[in-house]
């Protein structure tokens, strides 16, 4: 009966090895290979020109992962400690603006944020922008636009995880931490926090990953003057730089990092559950 269980699997494998174990192999090779297809390791070396990209995609999203930490935990804790009623109200409030489409809602922002947008002509209609001595506060094509926009498009993805987790808590285990007379921020720090932690690194890294990858958001928001790693790869490989080497080599090192970011938060994740049960 097992064996026969296990042929139901047979598609996953197959989905798995056309659509991700093939490509990554086949971005492997590129990375490490020329033009004409010849083993080097060029393609490494010149990414010591784009460190600076690095260094903004990697810090732009640690940035917006913090601050939908920030926001997303609290949200999720409040929601989790409320009836089922305002839970159903609340989720789909929070997944509205998911069934919009992905580029819509950035655009929106654009219409936000432009120096002749929603923003500053509230601005100018209250006469701030005069007091300021300024026609226009500029907020489009900065690295602040990239992070709100980053936060706002994966913001759910923080809360979600977060929530999942808290709402199924034994509450037995917080009423014998209060019964050992433990105060709320007492169970909070000790029982509450450390049990959510899979919620919270779930959510890290459903908000980290797109985050340091974006292009789109990157594009529209930073109007080509906040160039990330996914806008880097893409011109490497649909724009006027045509190198998919140099694309597949950064897309590599990319992932590697991302990968062992992963891991060590995942083994800190270990660390804190074993401690609690300690």
């Amino acid at each position: 009966m097992r064996n026969k269980l296990s042929w139901f699997a047979v598609p996953y494998v197959v989905w798995m090895a056309l659509f991700v174990v093939i490509p990554i192999l086949i971005m492997v090779v590129y990375a490490f290979t020329t033009q004409a297809f010849e083993g080097t390791l060029d393609n490494f070396a010149q990414m010591g020109l784009y460190t600076t990209v690095f260094v903004r995609s990697f810090r732009l999203a640690f940035l917006a992962t913090l601050i939908c930490l920030l926001i997303g935990y609290p949200v999720s804790y409040w929601m989790a400690n409320e009836g089922p009623a305002f839970q159903r109200v609340a989720m789909a409030l929070i997944m509205l603006p998911m069934w919009m489409n992905f580029l819509l809602r950035t655009y929106s922002w654009m219409s936000i944020l432009e120096n002749n947008g929603l923003l500053n002509q509230l601005f100018r209609a209250i006469g701030l922008l005069d007091l300021l001595g300024v026609d226009h506060i500029q907020m489009i094509r900065t690295s602040g636009a990239v992070v709100l926009g980053m936060v706002y498009n994966y913001l759910p993805f923080m809360i979600l995880p977060i929530y999942s987790v808290i709402v199924k808590l034994d509450h037995s285990l917080l009423e014998a931490a209060r019964d050992l007379g433990a105060d709320s921020a007492g169970v909070f720090r000790k029982v509450i926090l450390p049990l959510s932690l899979p919620g919270v690194l779930s959510g890290v890294t459903m908000v980290f990953v797109p985050s340091v990858s974006t292009f789109a958001i990157s594009r529209l928001l930073g109007g080509g003057a906040q160039l990330m790693l996914g806008d880097l790869v893409e011109q490497q490989f649909l724009g006027g730089a045509y190198n998919p080497h140099l694309g597949a080599a950064v897309s590599l090192v990319m992932m590697v990092v991302v990968v062992v970011c992963m891991v060590i938060m995942n083994r800190f994740g270990e660390g804190e559950e074993q401690a609690v049960m300690l």
